[in-house]
């Protein structure tokens, strides 16, 4: 079946249809990731958007339960230049195309996806559209596509009841773990390092997880605008007095800083990949990180009083890291945890748990 890709400066992209065949609506967005679509497509931070991947082979190795993020895909739409239809690897539980029909995500194949990122990295992040329709009208798309908008996706993404993670091996510490739409290998890292992690909803109050008495807070990635968050950010500002060692990541990292009083910016086009240099600013060194998102944390918003930029990314200079001078609480931009990407900065939850044990970040 025909596709057609629509994007909101007007380019169109001819190609054939895959997963679900319903017109979709969304952000689009590119990753420069070559490996790693699943661990991509279940990522809760990129709900209300759709996935143009760069790279030009996707699905070569095939879907697996294991590699899952969260319990489903959230993404939108996927664009790819070409997709294999058959899995190629021992893990292999089965085909791409059909992963993407039985979660109703829509998707495009056959178009010149490098095409479509340097349109997005040039222009900037914009809305676009997939249809099946072979006999739609341009202008109608159009208005669609400018009317939509990305809201509400960290209600839809996070958990809606509390939940207990127990530790791998013997417990050493109790996390609490704000879900803004968590990466499940955020919390095996935890559970890796001693910790037993209370995972809860992205709305409850700060003297809930005060009262469990726990050694740290861990605030998660997720999607969307930072600065929608009110009211989760004044419960931020709660934790952050409250003294506790706090480890934040990507959504909790602007989330941090916007309740100490730092703004935030919607980028151009973001970072999404797997390939991302990232400077370490106290150990001088740069790492190679994963990372996922739209908005960043203004270098010149930043009290000195309050913080200190102690990461910044290597090819534009942006904030990828804080560390705060009250010395509990350290924020990061970029996915220590990874899945997918290198695993260079797994260093952090060590210094959390460093942090929580007594020792320093």
């Amino acid at each position: 079946m025909k596709a057609t890709l629509i994007l909101g400066n007007g380019a169109v992209f001819h190609g054939q249809s895959i997963g679900a065949t319903g017109d979709r609506v969304c952000e689009m967005v590119f990753n420069t990731s070559m490996t790693g679509y699943q661990e991509i497509l279940t990522d809760p931070s990129y709900a209300g958007q759709g996935i143009v991947m760069s790279y030009p082979l996707i699905g070569n190795y095939g879907v697996n339960g294991a590699d899952n993020e969260s319990a489903r895909p959230w993404a939108e739409a996927f664009v790819v230049r070409h997709l294999a239809r058959r899995g190629s690897n021992f893990r292999c539980e089965g085909d791409l195309d059909t992963y993407l029909k039985q979660h109703n995500i829509t998707g495009i194949e056959g178009v010149d996806t490098r095409a479509i990122t340097r349109i997005l990295r040039n222009q900037g992040t914009m809305n676009g559209m997939i249809t099946c329709a072979e006999d739609f009208c341009i202008e109608d798309c159009l208005s669609k596509i400018r009317a939509y908008r990305v809201e509400g996706t960290v209600e839809r993404v996070t958990r809606k009841a509390p939940q207990v993670c127990p530790a791998h091996g013997v417990q050493k510490l109790r996390v609490a773990l704000m879900d803004y739409g968590v990466k499940e290998n955020m919390i095996r890292c935890l559970q890796e390092r001693g910790c037993q992690v209370t995972v809860y909803p992205a709305h409850t109050p700060a003297e809930t997880v005060l009262e469990g008495n726990f050694d740290g807070v861990m605030l998660s990635n997720g999607p969307g605008d930072p600065a929608d968050n009110v009211a989760i950010i004044a419960e931020v500002r709660k934790l952050y007095d409250s003294g506790l060692p706090i480890f934040a990541v990507c959504l909790g990292h602007q989330l941090m800083a916007l309740a100490t009083g730092a703004a935030t910016r919607k980028m151009r086009f973001g970072h999404r990949g797997a390939n991302h240099p990232v400077k370490d600013l106290a150990a001088g060194r740069v790492f190679i990180t994963s990372q996922n998102h739209g908005y960043v944390v203004t270098a010149e918003s930043v009290d000195p009083a309050v913080a200190q930029v102690s990461h910044v990314n290597v090819n534009e200079g942006s904030v990828e890291g804080l560390r705060y001078q009250n010395g509990n609480v350290c924020t990061v931009q970029f996915h220590p945890e990874a899945s997918p990407g290198p695993q260079d900065t797994e260093y952090l939850f060590d210094r959390f748990v460093s942090k929580m044990e007594g020792g320093a970040w």
